[in-house]
């Protein structure tokens, strides 16, 4: 299953990333791509380089191996070097030469473990400039609007006739069906959903009995799935670390070395509380989440009529869901915004996820599984705006239902569908 294979170029789909790609090569000599296995990296990387090489297989590693500064002069540039993490002397070869000869455009690397993960590499910091990708929008995968101004964007404007109009013809079984397939090009484009259902359970056994152990060695694959699993039925939720540790019983050490490889394998992300010197009582516990709400399905080994049994769940897989709509347009936006979720000590108040943006703006989202959205749904971003006044930029609660309505001064209801539509 190596990163980007499942779709031939010719099938190429649009990607976010794409544009700022182009723009990173124009200015820097070498940008690493990076993002979980299978996210599109490669498939991405190849459309704007004269040569790859594919390190994962041995013929090819073998020249890398016995000497990377000589191979990689070999090479016609630009210059894919594709799972760098087989050879991580590769990076030293980059910087080396780099450093003789800046010119931009040189190198793209791909790997789909963190440049940071092994002591024994080169972090690659001033000459390898990293740009993360994500698994694909729904934007992506419906190839829709991909030069307008994105749902993140969007909340930066703080006008509610951006979303104004929106309606839409999908259901609460239409938006399912996008959860249970995420956003992984191999289980979203070009296979059947039993086919998608099959790749997903490959992808998360692979992750744990093979992708874990490369990040880190003597892995006990066993508990770490044990791990994985507990991490996916909590995802989107506010946690102590002891519930994971009671759940899967292991040590604090042990859980906090299994979250590390996680993240180092962009599997999951600890989304960070947000605060403000407003606002005191608020809690400081991450949000974990998975990265990809079919990956979380899955991990479970659910299917999804047992997912609808169990609102609650329906609840945080669509939080999922929505987030990883919002990580890559906001990695990607010009305003660099940041992304926290928002929940008061007492548990009266919490926004589900909260845009950031610079000069101490704030934007909120919250994400309901209902048809009909009522005021009650945007109490807790009305409690916001009041208590930040100018710095709040709007609220928009999204929901499964079919129409816009404006709630409230800088308050809008409005489908899922506005995030690409």
């Amino acid at each position: 299953m190596e990163d980007g294979e499942g779709l031939p170029q010719s099938q190429y789909r649009q990607r976010l990333v794409d544009a700022a790609l182009d723009n990173h090569l124009s200015q820097l000599s070498a940008v690493s791509l990076v993002g979980p296995r299978a996210c599109g990296k490669t498939t991405t990387a190849a459309r704007h380089v004269a040569t790859t090489v594919q390190l994962g297989r041995p013929a090819e590693a073998g020249l890398f191996r016995a000497d990377p500064d000589a191979a990689l002069r070999r090479q016609t540039e630009p210059v894919l070097l594709d799972e760098w993490q087989e050879v991580p002397a590769v990076l030293g070869a980059v910087k080396r030469s780099v450093d003789a000869d800046p010119r931009p455009g040189r190198f793209i690397l791909t790997g789909s473990i963190s440049l940071q993960s092994s002591t024994d590499t080169w972090p690659g910091t001033g000459r390898v400039v990293p740009l993360p990708v994500f698994p694909m929008t729904q934007r992506e995968i419906q190839g829709q609007a991909l030069d307008k101004p994105s749902f993140v964007d969007r909340l930066r404007g703080g006008k509610l006739d951006q979303f104004a109009g929106a309606t839409s013809a999908f259901d609460i079984n239409d938006y399912l069906t996008m959860i249970s397939r995420g956003g992984f090009p191999d289980a979203v484009l070009g296979r059947s959903v039993a086919g998608a259902e099959l790749w997903l359970a490959g992808y998360a056994t692979q992750l744990a009995q093979r992708d874990a152990r490369l990040v880190r060695q003597g892995l006990d694959p066993e508990r770490f799935t044990d791990f994985l699993e507990a991490v996916a039925a909590c995802t989107a939720s506010v946690i102590r670390e002891a519930t994971l540790l009671d759940a899967v019983r292991i040590d604090r050490r042990t859980a906090d070395a299994y979250w590390w490889v996680l993240e180092n394998l962009f599997i999951a992300e600890a989304l960070p509380a947000w605060w403000s010197s407003r606002l005191t009582r608020l809690v400081a516990l991450k949000k974990r989440y998975l990265i990809d709400s079919a990956l979380a399905i899955a991990v479970m080994r659910l299917s999804v009529d047992a997912i609808t049994r169990d609102i609650d769940l329906v609840g945080r897989l669509l939080d999922t869901w929505v987030a990883a709509q919002l990580r890559p347009e906001a990695a990607l936006s010009d305003h660099r915004p940041r992304l926290h979720h928002l929940r008061t000590k007492s548990g009266q108040h919490e926004v589900d996820l909260l845009v950031e943006f610079g000069g101490g703006l704030v934007a909120g989202v919250e994400v309901k599984a209902t048809a009909s959205p009522a005021r009650d749904d945007a109490r807790h971003l009305c409690w916001l705006r009041d208590q930040l006044g100018s710095r709040f930029l709007m609220g928009v609660v999204l929901h499964t239902g079919p129409f816009e309505i404006e709630m409230d001064d800088r308050i809008v209801a409005a489908p899922l569908s506005t995030l690409w539509a």
